[in-house]
């Protein structure tokens, strides 16, 4: 069974190596989330511990997927920094172990989120993904709209420019209810 948890940042550095190598494994397996090959795990642990911080400081949530007490995916959430977006909130960095894809996990992660910035009172998210890909059929498949596209925005893996397609969201929320 499949566990969807935030974490807190001191969590996060506990994670870290276990995040590190779900990522690692993710761009080998060609997922474009801001990597290039070859991916040296110290480095990608050290961008997760790197974002404990922001956790801890409220700016940035994560959630990991637990499947039998190992990390299966991990979703993020960054909320906007200056006072006229402050209701809204990006998704990245959702990853699913390559083993555990076609079971949910990434609906699942992505529902966590959605409910929780709803919850937080957040209004709008977006998020980005590369055009043509597997994530994308997911956020279409979840209700997320496609709002334009930017060809070569990007480096796959491999080094490859590659289109990114730009997505939102709107969340319900009761004040928003009759407008």
């Amino acid at each position: 069974m499949t566990e969807i948890v935030p974490v807190s940042g001191p969590e996060l550095v506990t994670y870290a190596d276990e995040l590190a190598a779900l990522m690692i494994e993710a761009v080998e397996d060609g997922a474009s989330v801001g990597f290039l090959l070859p991916l040296d795990r110290e480095a990608a642990a050290v961008w997760w511990r790197e974002r404990a911080a922001a956790v801890e400081a409220g700016s940035q949530r994560v959630w990991i997927a637990r499947d039998d007490e190992r990390v299966a995916g991990t979703i993020g959430l960054t909320r906007a920094a200056l006072p006229n977006a402050r209701h809204r909130a990006e998704v990245a960095k959702l990853m699913v172990r390559p083993s555990a894809r076609g079971r949910g996990i990434g609906r699942a992660l992505l529902t966590a989120v959605e409910r929780s910035a709803a919850e937080e009172g957040l209004s709008l998210l977006v998020l980005d993904s590369e055009t043509g890909s597997d994530a994308e059929r997911l956020y279409r498949s979840a209700g997320w709209t496609p709002c334009g596209s930017v060809p070569a925005y990007a480096a796959d893996p491999y080094g490859t420019l590659r289109g990114t397609t730009f997505y939102y969201r709107s969340l319900d929320r009761p004040e928003n209810s009759g407008r």
